[in-house]
C-alpha cells in the first residue's frame, strides 16, 4: 500500500485528526493531530491492511520559526514490506503529545530521550523521565535557542575547538 492509499484508509476513520499526504524531497509523510496518534498508531497496527508491526524511529525536531516541535514516526510493515512516515506538531511552549508505548513498547526509550533533550511530554508514558542527562541539567540541548552553561557543577563545558590548528614554531 501507498502512502495516498493509507492516508484515504486513515481519513474514512479519524476524519480531520489525518492531514493530506505531504511530499518531500526524500519521503512523503501524513501529519497527524498530537492527541490522536496513539489512536492512529493502534489502528495502523491491527488493520490488516496495513500492518503496521515496527516502530522503526521516532525523532524530534525544533523549529521555533514556526512554533512547534516536530514528532516524526517512520513505521515499517515486514508482512506487508511497505513504510510510512507520520509526523505531529505539538505547541513549542508546552510540547504534549500522546504516548504510543502502548501500540509499540520500543518507542519508552525514544519518547524518553525526545523528551529529554526537546521537552515534549508524552502524555500517558510509563516512565517519562530524563534519559541521557543528569535529573538536575536545566534546559533542552536539541531546541535551537538552547544556550548551555558554562559550567555544571564546577566542571567546565567548555571545549577546544578540534579544528584549530596552530602553526609549527619556527624555533
Amino acid at each position: 500500500m501507498d502512502a495516498s492509499a493509507i492516508q484515504k484508509k486513515l481519513e474514512a476513520k479519524f476524519g480531520g485528526s489525518v492531514g493530506p499526504v505531504t511530499t518531500g524531497l526524500l519521503e512523503a509523510w501524513i501529519g497527524v493531530d498530537p492527541d490522536k496518534i496513539a489512536e492512529v498508531a493502534a489502528f495502523l497496527k491491527d488493520d490488516p491492511d496495513t500492518r503496521f508491526d515496527s516502530l522503526s524511529n521516532l525523532s524530534g525536531v525544533d523549529y521555533p520559526a514556526r512554533g512547534h516541535i516536530e514528532v516524526v514516526y517512520n513505521l515499517m510493515s515486514y508482512a506487508k514490506r511497505h513504510e510510512l512516515t507520520l509526523k505531529v506538531s505539538a505547541e513549542r511552549e508546552a510540547p504534549r503529545v500522546a504516548t504510543v508505548c502502548n501500540v509499540w513498547p520500543g518507542a519508552n526509550w525514544l519518547e524518553r530521550e525526545v523528551y529529554d533533550l526537546l521537552g515534549v511530554d508524552f502524555v500517558g508514558h510509563p516512565d517519562l523521565r530524563r534519559i541521557l542527562l543528569p535529573d538536575d541539567w536545566v534546559g533542552n540541548p536539541l531546541r535551537k535557542d538552547y544556550v548551555e552553561a558554562p559550567s555544571y557543577h564546577g566542571i567546565s563545558t567548555v571545549r577546544e575547538s578540534m579544528l584549530r590548528i596552530e602553526p609549527p614554531s619556527r624555533e
